[in-house]
């Protein structure tokens, strides 16, 4: 492709490279200029306007992006994507439904190494998506790309995206009382309404003492397909009520505690091959906490390890909330 200035006269077949307003018309930058628009802005004074030529072998922004859309979600309907039309150099990778995306983060890289006007910007690996998010956007900065980096690109991403939806449909929530301490409703709520973002019912909501017995009879009774805990008084040790009461029940504790604030006092396990997710008290609140990156993934069918929330440390760092019993910068009991 060839950049820069050349006169009125011969810029036919050319792309305007800025748009320029003219007293009766404005010409948009990007436009293939016609004989029309030489003789518009030969009426407006101009004699010289900066412009793209592509060479043999070129692909128009908005062609080259298409193809590297189609590259890299070949099958939209199949992986819970939907592509917006070329625009501008640009295809918008949007979600179909809820659920998290999952990236083949190495290709994406090898992708955007092809060649700098070739790029892809992402959500997070595992990041919760609404239906309508956008979970990436391809775009061809400069307006013409040689086709040869295109199929290089191409070839580096094929299929590198899709949104893995939810994999259940109910679940069963159990909240424990302390005298004194926070009731059913508002948890009912607030998490209701993190399962109905995941587009899963809440088929129980059950409350019981805050005691391992009662609590390990209530999750071997549970009906849901998920079963999620949230105590009146904070777990602080794998031998604490909660992952106990878990293991009582016949369970299995895979971690507790996550590298993710809030969200610490965090621990997920199985029942016979029911997922299990022992809620921080930070659920009580609808802010992002590390509690969401645990059920978005659950949810969507992936099992997470030890391994996978040790990893979350790097960027776990979330938002403060201000209701919390125990800010980062103050003092007060342990949340």
């Amino acid at each position: 492709m060839r950049f820069g200035p050349i006169p009125v006269s011969e810029a036919v077949g050319a792309l305007l490279a800025h748009s320029i307003k003219l007293e009766k018309v404005r010409l948009r930058k990007g436009l293939r200029l016609e004989a029309e628009h030489l003789r518009q802005l030969r009426d407006g004074g101009v004699d010289e306007v900066i412009v793209a030529r592509l060479d043999p072998g070129d692909l128009h922004e908005s062609s080259a992006a298409g193809q590297l859309a189609e590259a890299l979600v070949p099958d939209p309907r199949a992986v819970g994507l939907r592509l917006t039309a070329p625009f501008t150099g640009r295809v918008n990778v949007v979600a179909e439904g809820a659920g998290v995306v999952r990236l083949d983060v190495a290709a994406l890289e090898a992708f955007n190494r092809v060649e700098p006007m070739i790029t892809i910007a992402t959500v997070p690996d595992y990041q919760q998506m609404a239906p309508g998010g956008m979970v990436a956007t391809i775009k061809v900065i400069s307006f013409a790309v040689p086709e040869q980096q295109v199929r290089r690109a191409c070839e580096a991403a094929r299929g590198a995206l899709r949104l893995a939806r939810p994999a259940y449909e109910t679940a069963s929530l159990i909240v424990t009382l302390v005298p004194g301490g926070p009731g059913e409703d508002k948890a009912r709520r607030v998490i209701g309404d993190r399962l109905k973002a995941l587009e899963i019912q809440m088929d129980e909501c059950v409350s019981v003492a805050h005691d391992t017995d009662d609590l390990a009879e209530a999750i071997k009774r549970a009906r849901g397909q998920m079963v999620l805990v949230l105590t009146g008084s904070a777990t602080m040790d794998i031998d604490d009520v909660a992952p106990l009461a878990l293991r009582r029940a016949g369970g299995r504790v895979e971690r507790f505690g996550m590298p993710v604030d809030p969200g610490n006092l965090l621990f997920v396990g199985d029942l016979s091959g029911r997922p299990v997710i022992g809620l921080p008290g930070c659920a009580r609140s609808p802010a992002l906490n590390g509690a969401d990156w645990v059920l978005s993934r659950v949810a969507c069918g992936f099992a997470v390890t030890g391994e996978d929330i040790a990893a979350m440390g790097v960027g776990g760092l979330l938002k403060e909330i201000p209701t919390r019993p125990q800010p980062r910068a103050g003092h007060g009991a342990r949340s």
